[in-house]
């Protein structure tokens, strides 16, 4: 895709704590010149377009209205986050049958507006849901794209920050795999700056231990849950990730994020889309970076695949 001088649209479908903060964001962030809001709840659709329309005069000019499907045929990017929401005490694969429902609706009534753009998925479980939106559109796989672990990989870097009291933007590692509770954190390839982080630790940190790094994981992996039952849901970190994806696209940025992509032989693993490395731009998923893992952590890949792969089975009976 060539957006060049073009007028962008992006279209959000679900205006629920993610939609609208995800909206929110886009505007104050200037990074498209419209944008539509679609919900099943159009009042609530309504609510938030003249929300953010009072707000302009503050922020960035961009055309805002709530709309139907009709006008995904002129977007470039549709971002979904419709869908039933992860309650306390829920694993997001829990939502997989009720959510893969819901999205056979929805992206069939955006392919029927001539839609020819990008699909960004945040729903969870995202991987699974990031899949079958692949497998209803009938397009290629590089111009479908779920959130994958773009929010852990964040998580990641920001509790690692905290531990070693060093800007987050120093701090180079990535989640890997599902976004949910098997996915793995690349140790073999955390930097500090340019070092590894166990040599940045004998430097730096002499009284810290791996017992420290594998609690900042376990945080990590069970951010959504500690934020859930405290607040309901998880919003406003993963709007920003989405918007951070949205521009690497439409700036064709060609940067390297952690979505979930469709693998074809990556990683020794096959058909199923999963958290890892990708060169995203214009296109979409330019391409996928096949890092160094060690054994341990290509096992755990493995596994992780294997869950989702087992936890899958259930879209195509919809």
């Amino acid at each position: 895709m060539d957006f060049g001088n073009k007028i962008t649209r992006i279209a959000v479908i679900g205006t629920g704590f993610v939609g609208s903060s995800y909206a929110f964001t886009v505007m104050n962030q200037n990074v498209t010149d419209e944008m539509v809001l679609i919900d099943l709840n159009k009042s609530k659709a309504e609510g938030d377009a003249m929300d953010l329309n009072h707000g302009l005069p503050f922020g960035y000019p961009t055309k805002i209205w709530s709309g139907d499907y009709s006008d995904c045929g002129e977007a470039d990017i549709v971002v979904i986050t419709a869908g039933a929401n992860q309650k306390p005490g829920e694993t997001r694969l829990d939502l997989i049958e009720k959510n893969a429902r819901i999205f056979k609706g929805i992206v069939n009534s955006v392919m029927e507006s001539g839609f020819k753009g990008i699909f960004i998925v945040a729903t969870n479980p995202v991987d699974i849901l990031a899949y079958a939106t692949w497998k209803f559109s009938g397009l290629p796989m590089e111009r479908v794209i779920g959130s994958g672990t773009i929010l852990d990989t964040a998580r990641f870097r920001f509790l690692l920050s905290q531990y070693f009291d060093i800007d987050v933007r120093n701090i180079h590692g990535y989640i890997m795999g599902e976004h949910g509770d098997t996915e793995l954190p690349i140790w073999s390839q955390t930097r500090i700056g340019s070092e590894h982080i166990k040599r940045y630790m004998e430097k730096y940190k002499p009284d810290g231990k791996q017992e420290d790094l594998d609690e900042i994981f376990v945080n990590v992996r069970d951010a959504a849950y500690h934020i859930i039952e405290r607040k309901g849901a998880t919003h406003y970190a993963i709007a920003m990730g989405l918007v951070r994806l949205t521009k690497a696209i439409l700036r064709n940025e060609s940067s390297l994020l952690t979505v979930s992509t469709l693998l074809q032989g990556e990683y020794g693993l096959d058909d199923l889309y999963i958290g890892v490395p990708a060169i995203v731009g214009k296109n979409g998923v330019d391409r996928i970076i096949e890092i160094d893992l060690n054994d341990e952590e290509k096992k755990q890949l493995k596994h992780s695949a294997n869950v989702l792969k087992e936890a899958m089975k259930p879209v195509f009976q919809v």
